[in-house]
């Protein structure tokens, strides 16, 4: 069975750039919440943008996401998904599917300090260059609503899901 890789990080931690990396190193096929969300739900969400309307359809396209993954994982290629992840108890209970489906799994964490995370949301706002398809501005509101929900995994999470920690990309 291939490698399903779960990547984690707040806003503005380098995710899309990470797995676009990782996906040309290991071929694998690339999962991200947020272009489901773009071609599916955004532009008809509700301005200003409920959390509530978006966190519904956030987890319809990640269930959606996590079985297509499972099928293309059971037919051996690696699979990197960026579908939040934000806190300790989302990322076990995918852990908990990737076991269930017997694939094996490995976290990535991209630790990038808050403040270079801001700072990349700032001038993804004013020039999306890869994203631009992909994205909304995020305001400082938003990021500040996403940030108070972040937890970064510990030692002991990263060592239970095959963990790697990545250092600001």
């Amino acid at each position: 069975m291939a490698l399903l890789h779960f990547l984690c990080g707040s806003t503005g931690a380098g995710k899309t750039t990470y797995a676009l990396r990782l996906c040309d190193q290991i071929g694998a096929a690339r999962f991200a919440v947020d272009e489901w969300m773009s071609g599916l739900f955004w532009m008809d969400s509700p301005q200003p943008i409920d959390p509530g309307w978006s966190i519904e359809r956030i987890e319809r396209c990640n269930h959606r996401i996590w079985r297509t993954a499972v099928d293309v994982a059971r037919r051996g290629t690696p699979c990197v998904l960026e579908i939040g992840l934000t806190t300790k108890a989302s990322r076990a209970r995918y852990a908990a599917h990737a076991r269930d489906a017997d694939l094996p799994l490995r976290l990535h964490f991209l630790d990038t300090p808050v403040e270079e995370r801001w700072r990349r949301v700032e001038a993804r706002n004013r020039d999306p260059g890869i994203t631009a398809q992909l994205t909304f501005a995020v305001t400082r509101k938003m990021f500040d609503f996403v940030e108070s929900m972040w937890e970064p995994p510990t030692s002991e999470e990263l060592a239970a899901y095959d963990g790697v920690r990545v250092q600001s990309v």
